[in-house]
């Protein structure tokens, strides 16, 4: 049995209502910055690319219309509930024809639930766009610390994933899949590993695996040690934010929460690297997808306990 729809919880219904005085400080912010020198030349190659940066800014500031993306993201049925001390927003929305699948849905960083919401026609209506294939129900979660969702003192792996067990239980579902990437894969895995009884399967669009080299090990292949290269290579290049974040981060916070520039450019530099963009953003991405994104970290004020 897929759902009950019974909770003891208050589930309450969300609307995504952003202060006017938090948007004009948002916009005074912007056409104030002061700007560094920009390294000639460099383009991606030191970090944010400046003349980029600089005329998106200017897009941002003058001409991308939250109000407007407000108004989309509110199509979506949001919600609200607190369990175990812990306030979670949530996207719900149901197969459109018969019963769904459920699925839960978790984003990783820096990212949000805005990510996934592409899915919500293709995964709730599939018959209407070609699928072949089951309809679901997805419940779309903003991680502790992300977005609307409440900031506990801390979130990991494992308490989030028994908070979206329960979450998942409140709702009335008994059975149900689970998938995620980035710190979404790590959730989704311990949902599966720590009360697999009611997951169906899981989806993960990323997996970190190593092979064993300590003692015992058996000799590596040449595939192995490629990759174990290749790793080191990416490493070397991009991991340089993990080690300020998982040491310093309250000393990036003060400049990240301060500065929308600042904000911009540490987010905007991951999805570049990260994702197929071949090198261009906007080739992959539109101005307002990745505007949407960064502004709803600016106006939660939730870059600090996202990291």
């Amino acid at each position: 049995m897929y759902a009950t729809m019974t909770s003891p919880v208050q589930v309450s219904p969300f609307t995504i209502q952003v202060p006017d005085r938090v948007l004009s400080d948002l916009r005074a912010r912007i056409r104030s910055t002061r700007w560094p020198p920009g390294a000639p030349g460099a383009e991606w190659g030191q970090g944010t690319d400046f003349e980029y940066l600089k005329h998106l800014l200017g897009y941002w500031a003058d001409g991308f219309d939250w109000r407007a993306q407000e108004r989309e993201l509110n199509r979506f049925k949001h919600f609200r509930v607190e369990i175990d001390g812990v306030a979670i927003h949530f996207v719900h929305e149901r197969a459109r024809q018969g019963s769904g699948v459920p699925i839960i849905l978790t984003h990783g960083w820096p990212s949000a639930f805005t990510e996934l919401l592409p899915l919500v026609p293709l995964l709730t209506e599939p018959d209407a766009h070609g699928i072949d294939g089951p309809a679901f129900d997805l419940v779309i979660p903003s991680l502790p610390g992300y977005g609307f969702s409440g900031r506990p003192a801390r979130a990991n792996y494992r308490s989030v994933a028994a908070l979206w067990h329960r979450l998942m239980r409140e709702l009335g579902y008994e059975r149900y899949g689970a998938g995620g990437g980035d710190f979404g894969a790590g959730v989704t895995t311990l949902m599966a590993l720590d009360e697999p009884q009611p997951v169906i399967g899981i989806h993960l669009s990323n997996l970190e695996l190593s092979p064993w080299t300590g003692e015992g090990s058996r000799p590596l292949s040449s595939a192995e040690r490629a990759y174990l290269a290749q790793r080191q290579r990416w490493d070397a290049s991009e991991r340089g934010y993990s080690s300020i974040q998982s040491t310093k981060p309250q000393t990036l916070a003060y400049a990240l929460n301060d500065s929308p520039a600042g904000l911009a450019a540490w987010i905007l530099e991951k999805w570049r690297s990260w994702a197929d963009t071949k090198g261009s953003l906007e080739r992959r991405f539109s101005r307002d997808f990745l505007l949407t994104l960064v502004t709803l970290y600016w106006v939660t004020e939730t870059i600090t306990t996202s990291m």
